[in-house]
């Protein structure tokens, strides 16, 4: 068997790394061999509730599980570790402005990018899950100067899971039977879902699934607009946040990273931008990507129209709105 790797699962008391663990813990993530030590973190207050998350791992009695690091110290959790999944994050409360969320946040991912950069080994992989993800991951990266830019991602796989199951809703098939849905952008009510570029294998047969919905008003309107205010629609019926599609939309990003892209198909992952299709540079913008051997690379020359163009530039520009909020608190 495989060497053990060592996990680090930050927020890990709560709704989202809950249903983490057990992905991650049974094999889905890192592969059916190969071994993992979980190194949980969370804050002093949430630590009698970390014990239970421990006692309840032990109980799964899954073979993998070489080990559990429950710690309320960020030098101890990210010691050693080759995967991130940066989980834990100020939620966004009644009343709270985004510069608010933006302000408590980059302390947080300020305190967490150091620890990665004095501990963790310099191959780490780390997602960025806790909101606002995509400048979390640049206030990260900033801060873990020692570690490759191009380490450091933000999770907009649950939005691309989000517009491929209801594109596969629409057309009655099978989600595994759409492809290449592309999320552009912002993990938020910017971001720009694209189906333009998917497929769809219906009856045998593998077609455009733009075509195939064969619905431009619902696809340019109402597809748009539900995926970009699906988390909000998640909390007004269940009065939380998504956790479960959540946990499953890291526990894929970080597959995708470990195991690599299917010939021919592309994932959506915020990624630290160099201007591709003329996007802003220098910010955590969601493109298609390929990966193999860890590495990801920005899929090229897909022809962009003037509609996708328009929704692009408008969630760049949030970014780098986001990014001058997020650099004049750091340099508070």
């Amino acid at each position: 068997m495989a060497q053990p790797i060592r996990v680090v699962i930050t927020g890990a008391a709560g709704q989202i790394a809950y249903s983490l663990l057990y992905q991650i813990a049974k094999g889905d993530v890192f592969g059916p061999s190969q071994p993992v030590i979980l190194h949980l973190l969370d804050i002093p207050p949430m630590m009698g509730v970390l014990e239970g998350v421990v006692m309840e791992l032990a109980d799964c009695a899954l073979p993998l599980i070489h080990g559990v690091v429950p710690t309320a110290d960020p030098a101890v959790a990210f010691k050693d570790v080759e995967a991130a999944f940066l989980v834990g994050a100020m939620p966004r409360k009644q009343g709270m402005e985004r510069k608010d969320l933006l302000s408590a946040n980059v302390t947080i991912f300020k305190v967490q990018g150091q620890a990665l950069d004095q501990h963790a080994k310099k191959t780490v992989k780390v997602l960025v899950v806790g909101n606002p993800a995509n400048t979390n991951a640049l206030v990260c990266s900033r801060y873990a100067p020692s570690i490759p830019r191009e380490n450091f991602t933000a999770m907009t796989r649950l939005d691309q899971n989000r517009a491929q199951a209801n594109i596969a809703a629409r057309l009655g098939v099978n989600v595994a039977d759409v492809k290449n849905v592309i999320i552009w952008g912002n993990h938020s009510s910017t971001q720009y879902p694209d189906v333009k570029h998917a497929t769809v294998t219906k009856g045998g047969a593998s077609k455009n699934a733009y075509e195939a919905v064969a619905d431009e008003a619902y696809l340019k309107g109402e597809f748009v607009s539900t995926i970009q205010t699906r988390g909000a629609a998640v909390i007004a019926a269940r009065k939380m946040s998504s956790a479960m599609s959540a946990a499953k939309a890291a526990g894929d990003h970080m597959k995708s990273i470990w195991q690599g892209t299917a010939p021919g198909e592309w994932v959506s992952m915020g990624v630290v931008s160099d201007g591709s299709y003329g996007v802003p540079a220098d910010v955590v913008y969601s493109f298609p990507v390929t990966i193999k051997d860890k590495k990801w690379t920005i899929v090229q020359g897909l022809p962009i129209d003037d509609f996708a163009r328009s929704k692009m530039d408008l969630t760049g520009k949030e970014l780098l709105e986001e990014r001058a909020e997020a650099l004049a608190v750091c340099q508070d």
